[in-house]
């Protein structure tokens, strides 16, 4: 993301992200803080706990993988978990006719397996790593995410230098109308004044 900033000669932009997104907008802001204006890391702190025991890094090596103890993704798992959650259906639903449509069919199974060693483990960052970031950031949590829980989100909004904490009610882990709205109304607030 660093490199795309540099290669376009663009000004600081302002960035967000959604789960892994959220995480990847917000490592720019640790390892480059200058590079960005504005962050919205949106269900995408979960990785910040440094134990590879979380319930959160478990809880996704269950889902993708069939099995707390995973270490490879089981798209039969995969499957079965898919047919019992309409929310998790849908979102592989439209995972899949985005990247196969667009890489041909079967591309977003590779994608699960190129995804599942980077969110099944804590990436070496912990929230105290939250501290070298200079831009205004939003957390934003939807307060049934079971990835991201508003606590996690508590501490990784105290360990900002500017930060912002908005809890979405009866919410999950999924990007709705009202999270866009908080979104833009926090690029607005936080870049016009």
């Amino acid at each position: 993301m660093v490199a795309l900033i540099g290669a376009l000669d663009l000004d600081p932009p302002v960035v967000c992200g959604f789960s892994d997104g959220g995480e990847t907008a917000t490592l720019v802001g640790i390892r480059e803080p200058e590079s960005v204006r504005a962050i919205v890391n949106h269900g995408g702190y979960d990785l910040f706990n440094p134990d590879p025991q979380a319930p959160t890094i478990v809880m996704t090596r269950q889902m993708l993988g069939g099995r707390p103890d995973a270490t490879e993704p089981d798209l039969e798992a995969l499957a079965r978990l898919s047919e019992q959650s309409p929310d998790l259906r849908s979102m592989f639903q439209l995972m899949e006719a985005d990247h196969d449509s667009a890489q041909g069919s079967g591309h977003w199974q590779t994608v699960i397996t190129q995804t599942f060693p980077r969110i099944s483990q804590p990436h070496g960052y912990t929230s105290d790593d939250l501290q070298a970031i200079t831009a205004p950031t939003l957390i934003l949590v939807g307060d049934r995410d079971p990835f991201c829980t508003v606590e996690e989100g508590a501490i990784a909004y105290r360990a900002l230098q500017d930060g912002e904490l908005a809890v979405l009610p009866n919410t999950g882990h999924m990007i709705t109308p009202a999270a866009v709205r908080v979104t833009i109304d926090f690029f607005q607030r936080r870049l016009v004044a």
